[in-house]
């Protein structure tokens, strides 16, 4: 470990060595926070922040960061600690972290010094949860964290391409923690202090447990198919999924239990998210707000640079996509900041020595979630059988930004602000249905980066449904709007759409029609997303079983890899590198009207060998009709985004280019 850090106030920064601990008079701790990121000391990085709550409550507590996991030894360096020890993979689930949708090695982890790559094991809450296991044996050991999170039932892998046990059975640890944490781990550890057997916590929401008998639950329980049924049983799997999407709920929720061989696994209902006093607590603890400074000389940890002057001012999203961890991780009842934290938050940040004037986000999961979906939701929680936006918002949707925007007002005007810019994701579909437009005004007018980052995916409905998306009508409407606020306020700003292939649901067919909607609007996305089949999401387990869980209805599933990269390079067609896979794609589809030299051509057909080169005399394929025809097609496109909203003539360009 790099030691030549004397300059830094490293007394800021929680214990990372014994010294530090000698360095602060301490000859015992109380807990060792393991993690497979680097320390980062920010609110943004998961384990720093249960750490810091620990601390917050009276604990000592140490932080062992991408230990070497080959043996126990690097968990012992700092000595045992006196009451358990807590485990988390990071931010990422480590198998997302390592590999590539087309499951190849990443080369690069942005959340490792120097963005070195294989310094956490694949499967790291296992790992280390075994090998702190062999350090301590008869300490309490307690995974949490997204890995542990979304792998707490059964869940199909995709990396093996088979079902594996819940991470807490082979993991070995006592405890599970699910969600975002601070509760449960709090409580855990105030146990903990009382000398309470681990053994006999079963009882505290947002956590899981092995149980010899499922008596042992103390909830109003339902029980899901086990393990060896779901691994055997593609609708079991489904039925599985489905309750535990319609339970995981803080308010309705009731406990799970699914049976591992002899033992049963038993998930306690959600915590109930944290309130806004909580959450302001929690955001405001003594975070230095940078990477420890032991990966100074390492190329420091590239993680930090897109959230180290960000604020997240909000938890939960009701938006509920399919293929979206957040719904099964943080939940769907929003919450929010208060926001007089937020101010303290974001004047603190214009004492730093390098800060220039610019918030890079106020956002969150969804940047435009400020409160509850609808009232309801308080006293009977959310709907297990319907969507607030999905396919089409729900009559009882309170879509209001007059909250968000107060705050945002606030913020511009705080001294030493130049610009506070708003750079996660925008649910469009909420936006437009906010009778006021003075948000979506002032979004436009000063807090858009030169792009507008959102997210339409697809273009076909039925996709779209099985996404969990609104269909693509919304998305021009938006884009029509989105274009005469930039008109209005003479700015040069432009969409950025995150596009996806692959989908459960999307035919090769479907694909085709993709390309040909971007190819009408002059437009071809330089970065397109191939479905990634992460744990624990609905999408995973229709690609895994071909159901959707929902309505347990067959899913057609693109599977082999050549068919991914086939609708992958669709999407991309211009590119010299997939013309092949192009040409080879568009006759199995029987789109062969699509090769050939018209403007609605997407390749160019093959030249005989000896062929005169130059365009044949015979008249091009005649145009299908568009149906589809949007927003985009009515103003020119830009190469800086899929469609670029176009200043008045003689209009000086208000926009600031994204730096």
């Amino acid at each position: 470990m790099m030691k030549d850090y004397d300059s830094f106030d490293t007394l800021a920064f929680l214990p990372v060595s014994r010294e530090d601990m000698e360095s602060r008079g301490w000859w015992w701790y109380d807990f060792l926070i393991v993690t497979g990121d680097a320390y980062v000391d920010h609110p943004s990085f998961g384990p720093t922040v249960i750490a810091r709550v620990l601390e917050a409550e009276g604990f000592r507590v140490a932080i062992l960061a991408q230990p070497d996991w080959h043996s126990a030894e690097a968990f012992k360096a700092m000595g045992r600690p006196r009451l358990g020890v807590m485990i988390g993979s990071g931010n990422l689930d480590s198998m997302v972290a390592h590999y590539t949708a087309a499951k190849k090695r990443r080369s690069e982890d942005f959340y490792s010094p120097g963005k070195k790559a294989g310094l956490r094991p694949d499967r790291a809450v296992i790992v280390y949860a075994n090998r702190a296991r062999e350090a301590f044996p008869d300490l309490p050991i307690i995974i949490g964290g997204l890995e542990a999170s979304l792998r707490r039932f059964a869940h199909y892998d995709y990396w093996e391409d088979k079902v594996r046990r819940s991470a807490l059975v082979d993991a070995g640890a006592d405890l599970l923690v699910y969600g975002m944490g601070e509760y449960a781990s709090a409580e855990i550890a105030k146990r903990l202090k009382k000398k309470q057997p681990v053994s006999s916590m079963t009882d505290i929401r947002g956590t899981a447990f092995m149980a010899s008998d499922p008596s042992e639950c103390k909830f109003d329980s339902v029980t899901v198919p086990s393990f060896e049924a779901v691994s055997s049983s593609m609708e079991d799997y489904a039925n599985a999924t489905r309750v535990e999407y319609e339970e995981h709920d803080p308010v309705r929720g009731r406990a799970i239990i699914q049976q591992h061989d002899r033992r049963f696994l038993i998930v306690n209902p959600p915590a109930m998210p944290l309130s806004t006093q909580e959450l302001d607590r929690v955001a405001e603890l003594p975070y230095t707000r940078q990477y420890h400074p032991m990966y100074e000389a390492l190329g420091g940890v590239p993680a930090i640079e897109e959230v180290k002057f960000s604020v997240i001012h909000n938890r939960g999203c009701f938006g509920g996509c399919n293929f979206c961890a957040l719904a099964f991780h943080q939940g769907r009842m929003v919450t929010s900041r208060s926001h007089e934290s937020i101010i303290r938050e974001v004047t603190a940040l214009t004492k730093l020595p390098d800060f220039k004037g610019y918030i890079n986000d106020v956002g969150g999961p969804s940047a435009n979630f400020r409160h509850p979906s609808c009232k309801k939701q308080l006293k009977y929680g959310m709907c297990p059988d319907k969507r607030c936006l999905a396919p089409t918002p729900c009559k009882n949707l309170d879509a209001d930004h007059s909250d968000y925007l107060s705050l945002l007002r606030k913020l511009r005007a705080i001294p030493g602000i130049k610009k506070v810019f708003v750079r996660s994701g925008i649910r469009y579909d909420y936006m437009l249905e906010d009778d006021n437009q003075a948000f979506f005004s002032e979004l436009v007018k000063y807090h858009i980066s030169g792009q507008l980052k959102v997210a339409p995916e697809h273009c076909i409905d039925s996709v779209l449904d099985y996404m969990g998306k609104p269909h693509i009508e919304v998305y021009e409407k938006f884009m029509e709007q989105y274009r005469r606020l930039n008109d209005r306020y003479s700015k040069e700003q432009y969409v950025v759409p995150y596009l996806m292939s692959s989908h459960p649901g999307s035919t090769l067919q479907d694909a085709v029609a993709l390309a040909e909607y971007l190819n009408r609007r002059g437009r071809q996305p330089e970065q397109v997303q191939d479905f990634y089949p992460t744990p624990g999401t609905i999408s995973t387990c229709m690609y895994y079983t071909g159901i959707d869980p929902m309505t347990m209805k067959k899913v057609y599933v693109a599977k082999t890899p050549h068919e991914k990269a086939m609708q992958r390079a669709l999407l991309q067609w211009k590119r010299p590198d997939k013309r092949r896979l192009v040409i080879e794609a568009l006759k199995e589809a029987g789109r062969e009207d699509l090769i050939g030299y018209g403007p609605e051509c997407l390749v160019r057909p093959d030249r005989a060998p000896g062929a005169p080169s130059g365009k044949p005399g015979a008249k091009a394929a005649p145009r299908p009709k568009d149906k589809t025809a949007g927003a985009e097609a009515k103003k020119p496109v830009s190469k800086k985004g899929w469609a670029k909203a176009k200043p008045k003539k003689n209009a000086r360009p208000g926009g600031k280019k994204r730096r």
